[in-house]
């Protein structure tokens, strides 16, 4: 096999741009010191995701009723069905910190504030803000220096510091899952063009409207910019390697063109959006949502992190899906009081929101490390902190573990957890596997048994 050893810190230079590589063959063995791993010659870095949806799940479309290997694919879960040897459906999980505990209202700020704290957030629309430290963030703190980015935390609907969003707790707490501190929530990033600029910009500097309007009037592609570098980069890599730097760089391309398309729509007819949109947002909910995720794949990929979030949108969230003929709001609709029509409603957002999981599995095991992919070495979890949402119950929540965190997983499997087992009994078992030992996270109480690896 052909190696030329290269740093796994080099990158592609132009002017103000830094292009950082993918995880390549000849890049691999002195960084990671030749390690075998379960799924290749050398073991590459293990990653963390945290995928959030609002307003619970329609949860007879989510839960097989078999467990083990025999588990049935049901509605909502069929639709990432082609991933069902890399699922683990995880049921009988609860949420304690997002129950009232005698403060009233407020299941949906709570639900988002808790998921990965597993603290039970102060009741207050002051700035008088307390929660927790959430499980991203404890990762942050420990591996966050062996990358550029300490972590990532990405949306399509702006985090809020303050403000009044459901009944008498902050909107800091509906718009924002990643907390570094009980009293500092992580903003989440929701413009595409900017997390690009994050990844590849040689400053991490944040310029004003005016600079970023006459930069992005004479800005040529990255690409145009490190092409020398990439060049002779090439002629040095082996045939396979050769091959994930060009798919690499056509990814870069195409994520470009597809954010300039955006930031042009995103300037016409600004009289027919809801809300005052970002530069490089695209209008469209489903495209919106695909370039954050292809972001987080770039940097996942590129090793710029290793830790990242998304949130589908904030809590209690009631835009419409039209995209899936359901004009209602998905808060409305969440509270279906057990009619029918209504509970066909939120299944097909449930699903719809499963379709645009799927993309980005199927681009995450697209992206081939060793003789694994990008998924293998990945940890991805997606649910939310809510049940039904009509119940608003916080025990039996949906969710599901994706990948095999560089065979620390056996995935595959349908579990069924004891009835209150805390979520946060999870995120201390995935942490261990990213080499990141806590004794304890919010509520845990132990770890989850019967993962594998």
């Amino acid at each position: 096999m052909h190696h030329n050893h290269i740093n796994r810190r080099t990158v592609l230079r132009g002017l103000g741009t830094m292009l950082a590589l993918p995880w390549l063959e000849a890049t691999s063995t002195q960084v990671f010191g030749g390690a075998k791993s379960n799924l290749g010659s050398v073991a590459a870095p293990k990653r963390m995701a945290f995928l959030y949806v609002p307003n619970g799940m329609h949860m007879d479309d989510w839960t097989p009723k078999k467990e083990g290997r025999d588990f049935e694919m049901t509605p909502i879960l069929n639709e990432f069905g082609g991933f069902r040897n890399e699922m683990t459906v995880l049921s009988g999980l609860a949420l304690n910190g997002a129950r009232a505990l005698g403060d009233g209202g407020g299941d949906h700020a709570r639900s988002v504030a808790a998921f990965l704290t597993g603290a039970h957030p102060r009741k207050t629309d002051g700035a008088n803000i307390m929660n927790g430290v959430s499980v991203d963030q404890v990762a942050a703190r420990k591996i966050g220096n062996l990358t550029r980015l300490p972590s990532l935390e990405l949306g399509t609907e702006a985090s809020a510091p303050a403000g009044k969003c459901d009944s008498g707790y902050s909107c800091a707490y509906t718009s924002n899952m990643s907390w570094r501190t009980a009293t500092s929530p992580v903003a989440k990033e929701v413009d595409p063009s900017l997390v690009f600029d994050r990844l590849f910009s040689g400053s991490a500097q944040k310029l004003s409207p005016s600079q970023l309007a006459s930069r992005n009037k004479n800005r040529k592609s990255v690409l145009d910019y490190v092409m020398e570098d990439a060049k002779s980069l090439h002629r040095a890599l082996g045939a396979n390697d050769q091959r994930k730097l060009d798919e690499y760089l056509f990814a870069v391309r195409e994520i470009e063109n597809r954010i300039s398309r955006a930031d042009k729509l995103s300037h016409a007819d600004l009289d027919m959006n809801d809300f005052e949109r970002p530069e490089g947002v695209p209008r469209e909910y489903e495209e919106h949502v695909k370039l954050q995720m292809d972001m987080m794949i770039l940097a996942f990929q590129t090793d710029a992190t290793r830790i990242s979030t998304f949130m589908f949108s904030n809590a209690g969230s009631n835009r419409s899906y039209r995209e899936v003929e359901v004009p209602e709001g998905h808060h409305d609709l969440s509270h279906h009081g057990g009619n029918k029509d209504k509970q066909v409603g939120i299944s097909k957002i449930n699903r719809y929101h499963a379709r645009l999981l799927n993309y980005f599995l199927t681009k995450m095991s697209s992206v081939k490390e060793g003789d694994g992919t990008l998924l293998d070495n990945s940890m991805v979890v997606y649910g939310s902190g809510i049940g039904d949402g009509d119940r608003h119950n916080h025990e039996d929540l949906p969710i599901v573990l994706l990948g095999r965190g560089g065979g620390a997983i056996t995935p595959g499997r349908h579990i069924r957890y004891d009835r209150e087992t805390p979520l946060t009994n999870l995120y201390l078992s995935m942490l261990d596997r990213m080499d990141v030992s806590v004794d304890r996270l919010g509520d845990s109480n132990g770890r989850l048994a019967g993962l594998g690896g």
